[in-house]
């Protein structure tokens, strides 16, 4: 059985000792498993459970980060009144290639200001994203790899 799940089930038994399912409940109960497990994760083997649940932490981390970092940028080509982009379509290059690998970098593209997911080629090996400004297509193809791919590589795999 998963660890996540038996995790989910002993935030459940929480709320149900408590007798109150609240969002809150859960989330405390979610906490408190967390740490069961993690006290007893050489007898389960929840080594890899906690690893990776700090990649996962790390890879929302990096998306706020670059949120930020493009609303801001977003901001000033808005307000500035020489406005000089290059908008245009890069070719992404996919080293992720498993269906909910692509759809997690493709939404985090997207969800990120200035950037728009287009389309995935037939093959699954390119993804075609828009950028409201684009000077160097290779740098932004590299930001994406470094950033986003590698992040979402180091956490599901």
């Amino acid at each position: 059985m998963s660890l996540f799940l038996i995790n989910v089930l002993l935030a459940l038994a929480w709320c149900a000792v408590v007798g109150s399912f609240t969002m809150l409940n859960l989330v405390l109960g979610f906490g408190l498993g967390s740490m069961t497990l993690f006290l007893i994760r050489e007898q389960v083997g929840a080594l890899n459970y906690f690893d990776r649940s700090g990649k996962v932490i790390g890879l929302i981390a990096l998306f706020l980060y670059e949120l930020v970092l493009s609303s801001v940028r977003v901001a000033m080509l808005v307000v500035s009144r020489d406005v000089r982009i290059n908008p245009g379509i890069i070719d992404y290059p996919l080293t992720v290639d498993r269906d909910f690998e692509i759809t997690l970098l493709a939404n985090l593209i997207t969800l990120t200001p200035g950037t728009l997911s287009v389309d995935v080629s037939a093959d699954r090996k390119t993804l075609y994203v828009h950028c409201i400004d684009v000077p160097d297509p290779d740098e932004t193809v590299q930001e994406i790899k470094n950033g986003f791919e590698r992040k979402i590589l180091e956490a599901f795999r």
